[in-house]
């Protein structure tokens, strides 16, 4: 499991292009934190239970951090097309405002501001939500950043934008969807696929392998469908969303490579056990 874990982390973190002008990304390796045994860190939502979850500020601490090596954020629409980050379909729960974002115009979204959940560690004052091309222009190229995709019809719009600033090779795309992970493979991207317990307890992880090169699978899964998954001939496997480290040393048990947590400062701080 080890010689296992060091492969996908070597590969997670060596993304090159896919074609020439695409920019190598330069993340800091395992080594620059103590306890990871080579295990890949990504900071879900930034580290929600650590920063404001999917907020400019929160990811760029997750950066200046150096507890992850990968950055993750959502993303959805305006009612334009332009793609911002946030998670829920609604303005309620992480920011002062209320309504869904797909009803929004881009003036309205500048008038948005995130709320922080005040049991955060640290400080943190409103702040308005970014939009996708503000992430990827200000942390593009510094680590690794894997974005869902929640509504598809943006697709496209992503695709162009990861490819015209040369991150094709060091962005991974997310769905819950196998056809719409097909889709980022076909758009020339890296697709990212998450899955739920439920859904492993059926899934056929070998199909997926020609167009999928990161696997994101539930820590509640059993023990049989994560090896399963692990020994799909899918590149990365990473368990999802892991807050604790018995949990993450039950993944990491069970074969995979990496660890999607909403606490990467919790789990860095802590050794992996064998």
């Amino acid at each position: 499991m080890v010689s296992r874990s060091l492969l996908a982390v070597a590969a997670a973190l060596a993304l090159t292009a896919a074609g020439s002008g695409h920019a190598r990304v330069r993340p800091r390796g395992p080594s620059s934190a103590p306890g990871r045994a080579g295990v890949v860190y990504a900071a879900h939502r930034g580290g929600a239970l650590e920063v404001p979850e999917n907020s400019l500020s929160g990811l760029v601490t997750a950066v200046r951090r150096h507890q992850a090596e990968v950055i993750d954020f959502d993303t959805r629409v305006l009612r334009d097309g332009t793609p911002v980050v946030m998670h829920d379909a609604t303005l309620d729960r992480t920011t002062s405002s209320t309504g869904r974002v797909a009803a929004l115009t881009p003036a309205r979204w500048r008038g948005v501001l995130l709320r922080p959940d005040p049991a955060l560690p640290g400080r943190w004052r409103p702040e308005p939500p970014p939009t996708v091309a503000e992430v990827l222009d200000r942390l593009g190229g510094q680590r690794t950043l894997t974005m869902e995709v929640k509504d598809p019809a943006g697709l496209p719009r992503l695709a162009e934008m990861v490819k015209a600033r040369g991150l094709a090779g060091s962005v991974f795309v997310n769905t819950n969807r196998p056809a719409l992970a097909r889709r980022v493979h076909r758009l020339g991207l890296r697709a990212q696929l998450w899955r739920s317990a439920a859904q492993m307890r059926t899934d056929d992880f070998a199909a997926w392998r020609s167009f999928v090169e990161l696997l994101d699978i539930d820590y509640q899964a059993r023990d049989q469908d994560v090896r399963r998954a692990v020994r799909s001939g899918i590149p990365r496997v990473w368990g999802h969303t892991v807050n604790t480290p018995a949990d993450r040393d039950r993944m990491l048990r069970l074969g995979c490579g990496g660890i999607i947590t909403d606490a990467p400062g919790l789990l860095t701080r802590t050794p992996v056990r064998p």
